[in-house]
């Protein structure tokens, strides 16, 4: 019996602890799902509380499982993993039935789990934490009561003092596939032999007042008789999705300059903001300000922003900033997909340094390198 209950504390412990720390590594990540299920569920009204759901589960799920694994107050460790357990097991079986979004966000972006494998992820999870809330009176902790709350009130501080990092810098790890010394071109490539998407289609004709669905093997071609209503089509299988998909860099007379610019021999700086109304005005002045100096270097400066081209061409006019315009032509800035841009950078906004389609250093915000900065990386 003593056996077990060590070999599930390992295994509750492990799994809590891993969770919370990928989630807070990438906060930003599990804002942007938390969104995605609230939009799914129509709770859009809740979004604004995103970032304190994400906080607070990554929290309760890294300190539930320092407290199981190390015995530091275990009791108050077993409840919090057992009421996690709780809600998220039947939530995940929803989520598995209704399938509102495809990757459920449990482990962060370090493993992908569909909504199914998360379930019965948790279904499996659930055994030694059930075992663990049966026997959770014969749990004896390993420190005097004075030093548990010592060690967990310091972890807390600690562990937030680490997300709130990763918020106002950018992740201490990159799992996403934007990641420094990626050569982009080749994460967009489907490798030959991997499975493509496959679709069935299904028509509708109708013939003396019924309807009837055929498939593409047996539909009336050629009976006139039958009067075409309507056709369908559903995805049956997911073939391969390259790591790096849907990037497109289009000016604003929809031109795609993505091969061009990925292939340009040149230092590229990139500032990219997902949206340019959540931003405030001053710093995208700063920053195209600071895409002007990289310009007297020799660096090409490019706005990536999904916002439409009117809302660009606002921020730039003279009447909101002073003195001569920064854009000067039309190709300096881009639009592209907002997910791709949250994918590219977690910030907003946030600097991406590419050089021949290979992304040399990426910044937040806060963390934006001086002139000086990038004269080294140009040397070295």
């Amino acid at each position: 019996m003593k056996i077990l209950k060590i070999i599930s504390r390992i295994i509750v412990g492990v799994v809590f602890i891993f969770s919370g720390f990928v989630k807070a590594v990438d906060p930003l990540g599990t804002v942007y799902k938390f969104g995605d299920y609230l939009n799914a569920f129509n709770l859009s009204f809740l979004t604004p509380l995103c970032l304190l759901f994400a906080i607070g589960l990554c929290t309760l799920e890294f300190l539930g499982g320092i407290s199981v694994l190390f015995n530091i107050k275990p009791k108050i460790g077993i409840w919090t993993v057992t009421l996690l357990m709780a809600v998220f097991t039947p939530l995940t079986f929803v989520l598995a039935l209704t399938n509102p979004v495809s990757d459920c966000g449990c482990f962060g972006d370090a493993i992908h789990l569909t909504n199914w494998q998360t379930f019965f992820k948790n279904v499996v999870l659930a055994i030694p934490t059930a075992f663990l809330f049966i026997k959770r009176n014969e749990q004896d902790s390993n420190f005097k009561s004075k030093s548990e709350w010592t060690i967990i009130v310091a972890s807390t501080l600690l562990f937030l003092i680490f997300i709130f990092y990763n918020l106002r810098y950018l992740p201490v790890i990159d799992f996403l596939p934007y990641k420094v010394g990626t050569y982009i071109p080749e994460k967009m490539i489907v490798p030959e032999g991997m499975p493509v998407d496959q679709y069935e289609t299904t028509f509708i004709y109708e013939k003396e007042g019924k309807q009837e669905e055929f498939t593409l093997e047996n539909y009336p071609a050629n009976d006139t008789t039958w009067k075409f209503v309507d056709a369908r089509t559903k995805l049956v299988s997911k073939g391969y999705e390259p790591p790096i998909h849907d990037l497109t860099f289009t000016n604003e007379n929809g031109e795609d300059k993505t091969d061009l610019i990925l292939a340009s021999q040149n230092y590229t700086m990139f500032m990219i903001s997902k949206k340019l109304g959540e931003v405030k005005a001053e710093k995208i002045r700063e920053g195209l300000s600071f895409g002007e100096e990289l310009k007297s270097l020799g660096i090409d400066f490019y706005l990536l922003t999904s916002s439409s081209s009117g809302e660009v061409r606002d921020y730039i006019t003279p009447k909101i900033f002073t003195g001569i315009p920064v854009f000067e032509e039309k190709d300096d800035f881009y639009l592209v997909d907002e997910i791709t841009l949250k994918t590219m950078v977690r910030s907003n906004p946030g600097f991406m340094l590419i050089k021949e389609g290979t992304i040399i250093a990426k910044w937040s915000w806060a963390g934006r390198p001086d002139i000086e900065t990038i004269i080294n990386i140009l040397n070295n």
